[in-house]
């Protein structure tokens, strides 16, 4: 099944599509840290600026990092992870961004060293506070960047209170969910539970309301997506031992998603007893290409007080999944990582195709389908996936996130027939990993980050020049 391909809504934006140019296989540059499976845009050029190298012709602007003074006069947050875009008038867009700070970063967040800024700030807009009483740093910033003027207009503080905020999707509504990878009970650090997801309206200049949407449940929540169509929202789950769950929320009201509804994780039609996805020790459950029914299990208990719902989902016939990262729903069907999963241990890219009954009676009898779309075994060619996204001209693009003896970590592309190649790589300090790839509505831009300390970049070029 092909990507799915989404409109363009300018001439400009237009003449970004591909035009189908014949390529030839590429193979890895001698001393190079990548290997393309096919050509995709060139070798990658080096930046003289050591921050993000890209391929001849591409250029990337600053938009954000850590430490900057923003608007409402806090300070940009370092460990800037997912991230959403949204239109915002004819030249503009918003970026609501993700901090994956936890309790114990409180000098990276948005007050400061022993919060300094802190003094006047609302304490009702906090979600909860560390056991001495200073606000948890993670949460999100909302950012107005100019795409004509390629310059920034603002950016503020936009939810505040919650940890480790890893990442999240955007809803057809114009707001971004926001997810909290790390299960902390009241007590352990903060003075209320942890493993929700939040919502945070794209309004620049507006703090969110910091209220959990308990009904999609508490565990390590990595990353969302909805389908625009039924308005179901797709979970991905984060364990590092590799024992995680695929789930889908069904709203009560999907206009509203804290009004209640039925959390559910996936399992294989033909293992009742619960499948596994992952391809571990020699039980290689399918390869790349093969496709299995789905059915969706109840799940009770969502709330997870005793911390074992991915457990019990299994128990009940949910498979396994070898730590679900970013997810990305195109038209009619949606795609996420399993950021350690194959025989290899290097990474996974799930499809789902819902039912046309999708959470709906007779569901059943016409199921929902997954697929192993890609799977690596060469670390130079695709090395721990994370977050991804879906470009213009019907690409996937995933940023690796792995933290090894191989200090890089690259941006890269994979065609419909599940070939990679890359786009850039990460020429900054610490060896950090990408994050937050989005594209602005017209396909012009491309926006990404750089996890440590947290920089924002806006990616231009010429994106129509792509060789298969």
């Amino acid at each position: 099944m092909p990507f799915s391909r989404r409109r363009f809504l300018s001439g400009a934006a237009a003449s970004l599509a591909f035009s189908g140019l014949a390529g030839r296989s590429a193979a890895q540059a001698k001393g190079e840290t990548y290997r393309n499976e096919v050509p995709g845009y060139g070798p990658l050029v080096k930046d003289p600026n050591g921050i993000f190298d890209l391929p001849e012709g591409f250029r990337y602007d600053v938009v954000s990092q850590a430490g900057e003074r923003m608007s409402d006069g806090l300070l940009v947050p370092y460990k800037a992870d997912g991230m959403g875009c949204f239109a915002h008038g004819p030249d503009q867009v918003v970026l609501v961004r993700n901090h994956e700070l936890k309790h114990t970063d409180v000098n990276y967040g948005p007050f400061g060293l022993k919060k300094r800024l802190y003094d006047g700030f609302d304490p009702a807009a906090v979600y909860d506070t560390t056991e001495d009483g200073v606000p948890m740093p993670g949460g999100t910033t909302t950012l107005v960047w100019d795409l004509k003027a390629r310059r920034l207009v603002s950016q503020n503080l936009s939810l505040l209170g919650t940890t480790v905020n890893c990442a999240g999707g955007i809803t057809p509504r114009g707001t971004w969910l926001t997810c909290e990878e790390k299960l902390l009970s009241a007590g352990q650090g903060g003075k209320k539970d942890h493993g929700w997801v939040f919502e945070v309206p794209a309004v620049p200049g507006r703090l969110a309301a910091p209220e959990p949407i308990r009904g999609m449940g508490r565990f390590m929540h990595e990353a969302a997506a909805v389908d625009p169509k039924t308005g179901i929202v797709y979970l991905t789950e984060d364990q590092h031992d590799g024992a995680c769950l695929f789930y889908r929320y069904l709203p009560n009201d999907r206009a509203d998603l804290h009004k209640g509804g039925k959390l559910q994780a996936l399992g294989f039609r033909d293992a009742p007893e619960g499948g596994d996805s992952r391809n571990w020790k020699g039980n290689v459950a399918w390869t790349v290409g093969d496709w299995k029914k789905a059915r969706w299990i109840d799940l009770d208990g969502v709330d997870n007080p005793h911390e074992d719902l991915r457990h019990r989902g299994h128990k009940a016939g949910a498979a396994l999944f070898a730590r679900g990262e970013g997810i990305f729903f195109g038209n009619g069907e949606l795609y996420f990582t399993c950021t350690s999963g194959g025989a290899a241990g290097l990474g996974q890219i799930m499809r789902y195709v819902p039912s046309p009954r999708e959470g709906r009676p007779g569901e059943r009898l016409q199921p929902g389908r997954i697929q192993l779309f890609v799977e690596s075994h060469d670390r130079a060619v695709m090395d721990f996936a994370d977050n991804i996204t879906l470009a213009p001209w019907g690409h996937l693009l995933a940023c690796e996130d792995q933290y090894s003896d191989r200090p890089v970590n690259h941006l890269k592309g994979i065609t419909p027939e599940g070939k990679v190649y890359t786009i850039g790589r990460n020429a900054f300090r610490d060896a950090a990993e990408l994050a937050g790839a989005c594209f602005s509505p017209d396909g012009s831009t491309l926006f990404l980050n750089i996890y440590w300390p947290g920089i924002t970049l806006a990616v231009t070029g010429p994106w129509n020049r792509f060789q298969g």
